[in-house]
């Protein structure tokens, strides 16, 4: 990428008004992230382990685990060995990298909602035919598509931020590289930077949560025709995970990128809780509240550790 720019590497200034708490913030936060990659490669291998759950919504639940270690992993590793005392330097290039990686895994989040959104629409609203429209081809042109949808939005969002100059101050408001953050160390005019990011952000998160909204509507409708209370409550306890993990999910973005004047510490806080709780969350909503997951977890951890079931 052909840049003019001065500036060699970015100098992160971490978590704003928290200084003195950094070996606090490490021992809180170490934890969320083990979590988050115990838990969600304990699905990953659930789901590659159980013949049983090689269904369309595992598939996808297995992509979303993938998703969620790798997100966690682009910002989380250089914000523990900041708090741990370690330089708070980044290179331009990996600058770069990290924010690209952020917004390609991000936007592939909101693409996979809506593609499980639609898988349940099928199960529910067309259980006779759902079988041959979720089919393994199907099911693997969505989710590679939903890879390089990613990859286009990403793409897009790092060519405006970074073939702007960088040629002055270097110091990053925030504990990683990030759009709003970067914008403002530019040495040129960036309305242009800004419209796009924020017309594509919006837009994206718009047109999957519609599609979510309508594929839900749809559901609800169907489900409420379900003459079996029992059929009903399965039915209802399926979705509800799914929508539970989608509130995580638009929240952070609504709050962060939207905002027509954005709060820089409010903003932290919920990066933070984007990056570190709710991909640890992911695997909890999803196997506490489905009992086949559950059962599957069981089976392997019997199976692989010798852990007696319960």
């Amino acid at each position: 990428m052909k840049n003019c720019s001065e500036v060699t590497e970015f100098i992160l200034l971490g978590i704003p008004h928290m200084e003195g708490l950094e070996t606090i913030l490490f021992v809180l936060f170490l934890p969320f992230y083990a979590c988050t990659l115990l838990g969600n490669m304990s699905i990953l291998v659930t789901v590659l382990s159980s013949n049983r759950l090689h269904t369309p919504m595992y598939f996808f639940l297995g992509n979303l685990s993938v998703f969620d270690m790798s997100f966690s992993s682009v910002t989380c590793p250089k914000m523990l060995l900041y708090l741990m005392g370690l330089s708070p330097l980044i290179s331009y290039k990996d600058c770069v990298s990290q924010l690209f990686f952020f917004h390609f895994l991000g936007s592939i989040e909101c693409f996979l909602y809506t593609v499980m959104a639609y898988d349940r629409f099928t199960a529910i609203c067309h259980p006779l035919r759902y079988v041959v429209i979720m089919n393994p081809r199907v099911c693997v042109a969505l989710a590679v598509g939903t890879w390089l949808l990613g990859c286009v939005h990403s793409s897009i969002l790092t060519l405006l931020t970074f073939t702007l100059p960088y040629c002055g101050p270097n110091e990053v408001a925030h504990f990683f590289c990030d759009i709003p953050v970067l914008l403002p160390l530019a040495c040129a005019d960036t309305s242009l930077a800004q419209r796009v990011s924020f017309t594509n952000v919006g837009l994206l998160s718009l047109v999957c949560f519609l599609l979510i909204l309508v594929s839900y509507t749809r559901i609800t409708i169907s489900i409420l025709q379900i003459p079996s209370t029992e059929g009903r409550r399965r039915a209802f306890s399926t979705c509800s995970a799914h929508l539970i993990a989608i509130l995580c999910a638009y929240g952070p973005i609504i709050t962060v990128y939207l905002q027509p004047t954005p709060n820089p510490m409010l903003g932290t806080v919920v990066q933070i809780l984007m990056n570190l709780v709710g991909p640890m969350l992911n695997p909890l909503i999803y196997t506490l509240r489905n009992k086949e997951g559950k059962t599957a977890l069981k089976k392997v951890l019997y199976r692989k550790n010798h852990v007696p079931e319960i």
